[in-house]
């Protein structure tokens, strides 16, 4: 194998590395305060240990893994008041995103993500394609706009609020499904406003459920969203 092959090959096998690491984080199969087991991850993942460090080292510069002891690292615990600040932020910017991107995604788009949507809200409770379809609603929006820095920043925003450790209170799998297909149809409907504050509301949705199961209170019923 040539130089420019074999760097290529390496580089192809950190991505991968990168990517399945990430996705054991983000969807809490290494919960927050995990240490991240260099040896047990190659092993487990099939990939050298070097493009495994690769993936390490990345994801704590990226906030997702702290360092823990001279050589170790773990996964980055999220305190509550972070989580909430992050959630807060994110309002202002994802609020900004979709109201920014009405008319730049293509209705099919949209039509077949709401499809989706509904057939994941079915499910008793989260897996990782809920996860996953999640993270590509919230960023589909400032995709659409070609806003690599606006992508980063709900991106970072987004791995706080994942980390946290509290789990969801019971019953947002269908309301975060309700939620979602009420953001994707002002969009379908050309609504700027109302997109906004179908995402604002989500999100604060969400930061009052997270404060009902801190306090021992039971889920709140889904919030009425304003249509003005």
């Amino acid at each position: 194998m040539s130089e420019a092959a074999l760097h290529e090959n390496e580089g192809s096998l950190a991505e991968k590395a990168y990517e399945a690491l990430s996705r054991l984080v983000l969807t809490r199969k290494l919960p927050a305060g995990s240490l991240v087991v260099e040896g047990r991850l190659a092993e487990q993942l099939e990939i050298s240990r070097t493009p495994i460090r690769e993936a390490i080292l990345r994801l704590a510069a990226e906030g997702l893994l702290v360092k823990q002891g001279s050589r170790s690292y773990a996964v980055r615990r999220v305190p509550a008041v972070e989580f909430f600040q992050a959630l807060k932020v994110r309002e202002l910017i994802e609020g900004e995103a979709v109201e920014l991107a009405i008319g730049r995604v293509a209705p099919e788009t949209l039509q077949a993500m709401r499809a989706q949507v509904v057939a994941l809200g079915r499910a008793i409770t989260q897996t990782d394609a809920h996860w996953e379809m999640d993270d590509r609603l919230h960023l589909l929006f400032p995709e659409a706009l070609n806003n690599g820095v606006m992508v980063r920043m709900i991106r970072e925003l987004r791995m706080t609020t994942r980390l946290f450790e509290l789990t969801s209170p019971e019953g947002r799998v269908p309301r975060d499904m309700a939620e979602h297909v009420a953001i994707i149809d002002d969009v379908l409907e050309g609504s700027p406003r109302r997109a906004r504050a179908a995402m604002v509301t989500h999100l604060r949705n969400v930061a009052a459920e997270m404060l009902d199961v801190m306090s021992g209170r039971d889920a709140a019923p889904t919030k009425r969203r304003s249509r003005s």
